[in-house]
């Protein structure tokens, strides 16, 4: 499975978004109903934010969407033509700016463009290290699996060797997201899917239930573990490595690979369990790589880059201990960035 050429082994699928980012405080968070370490699709009480960040907060405009951002850091690492993402844009300004991003980061993007929606907006309110996050969706919402089946489409799916997506996607086409894992279980391909937000596991608990079966590697951090264990019934909900080993020994469509699960937790250590065949586990814990606080820019975007690194790691055929260093190490260097960010020139990963 190792990526040497470079052939895009690695499929990205999810919501592409424009990031309205600024730093705000407690009022900001207030007047919209936001939580300061959350993230939330938008009703119409927020329609207000994006200007308002704009016009009132010197917010700037990143490329965004959790799996683009993903995808862009997997790139990073893996040499050219390895990533293709997909999802869904208007015909606008803001998604030819993230066409132009995603190109200058390496990574080959196939868009559904539609006629009648803009391009889907995130805005972001930073609080010291902690970020907000309100999605309006729009074009990103509108993904249709007929997009993933076009001929030119599908002939990157047979290609890829991995599959990528993020878990904000079980809320817009969840038969793409299963095509592409009955595509992965039929060919022993490697299927990965992120949990993405608490409210996936709490407010879309069977659309999750519907795709995890297929899934060989679920990412994840310490709240969506809670938030996944709350919604199923899970005692230890506090407890990661509790939560993680419930999950690796759910029932599995491809047999031939058992699940792994793995969670990060800020600063904590990352905790990985592995089903192994015949019953038990398998538990890898790995340390954060630690920077100064003062060396801290912006934590939006650390897991997406975790989650780069890591997939990387996979593509290559790293051992699992390495595909999670090769994410801390990733995440490191992202929130030295402003938002969801690499640093420039590339820089070479480095075991810790």
């Amino acid at each position: 499975m190792a990526a040497t050429k470079g052939n895009f082994e690695l499929l990205c699928l999810e919501n592409p978004l424009l990031d309205i980012q600024g730093v705000g405080d407690e009022k900001l968070l207030e007047k919209y109903g936001l939580k300061a370490n959350d993230a939330i699709l938008a009703d119409e009480k927020h329609a207000g934010l994006y200007d308002d960040l704009i016009q009132n907060y010197d917010a700037k405009l990143i490329a965004g969407g959790a799996a683009q951002n993903t995808a862009r850091g997997a790139q990073y690492i893996l040499p050219p033509q390895s990533t293709v993402y997909i999802g869904c844009i208007g015909r606008d300004k803001y998604g030819e700016q993230l066409e132009s991003i995603c190109a200058a980061a390496g990574v080959k993007t196939e868009y559904r463009y539609d006629d009648t929606a803009p391009t889907g907006r995130c805005g972001v309110v930073i609080t010291g290290h902690n970020r907000s996050l309100c999605t309006d969706l729009a074009a990103a919402n509108l993904y249709k699996l007929e997009h993933l089946k076009q001929p030119q489409i599908w002939a990157l799916v047979e290609n890829a060797t991995v599959f990528y997506v993020g878990g904000y996607h079980l809320t817009v086409c969840v038969p793409a997201i299963l095509a592409l894992a009955e595509e992965a279980a039929a060919k022993d391909k490697l299927f990965i899917l992120n949990l993405s937000a608490p409210f996936i596991a709490q407010f879309f608990k069977d659309a999750l239930d519907s795709v995890l079966p297929y899934v060989d590697i679920l990412i994840g951090n310490e709240s969506e573990a809670a938030a996944y264990a709350e919604a199923h019934g899970i005692a230890a909900k506090d407890d990661v490595k509790a939560v993680a080993t419930a999950i690796a020994g759910l029932p599995k469509t491809n047999s031939k690979r058992q699940r792994t699960v793995v969670f990060t937790q800020g600063t904590d250590p990352t905790v990985a369990v592995t089903a192994k065949q015949g019953g038990g586990v398998d538990v890898v814990e790995k340390v954060v790589h630690k920077i100064g606080e003062d060396k801290i820019n912006d934590t939006n975007g650390a897991g997406d880059a975790f989650a780069g690194g890591f997939v990387a790691g996979i593509v290559q055929g790293k051992t699992l201990e390495t595909s999670i260093d090769m994410g801390q190490w990733l995440a490191k260097l992202s929130i030295q960035e402003l938002g969801p960010s690499y640093p420039s020139p590339v820089q070479t990963y480095t075991a810790s």
